[in-house]
């Protein structure tokens, strides 16, 4: 297994949760009600909300509507199709070898 093939057995899965986490954050905004502190939902929180913090600095809510996690599932979305997508960087590069 040469190191782009480990590189990309391992950003795959990874970005794939890190999206997942943040369709979930997406569906959690719907229950303002649900505190992000307890189990199961810190799971979802945690992991994310390092993400989230320095982006709301930038982008501020609009209309009362949080965007940020639509930001980051766009930004996963597209690092995972530029580098691991059919013609994908590390794609290319693993077929080199």
């Amino acid at each position: 297994m040469t190191g782009v093939d480990l590189t990309a057995w391992i950003l795959g899965p990874l970005l794939g949760l890190m999206t997942f986490l943040f369709i979930f954050r997406i569906i959690l905004t719907w229950y303002p009600q649900v505190d992000l502190n307890r189990l199961p939902f810190n799971l979802i929180a945690w992991p994310t909300e390092p993400f989230l913090i320095p982006v709301r600095k930038l982008v501020p809510p609009i209309g009362g509507v949080d965007i940020t996690p639509i930001i980051w599932v766009a930004i996963f979305t597209l690092a995972r199709e530029i580098l691991l997508g059919q013609q994908g960087l590390l794609t290319m590069l693993a077929h080199v070898n």
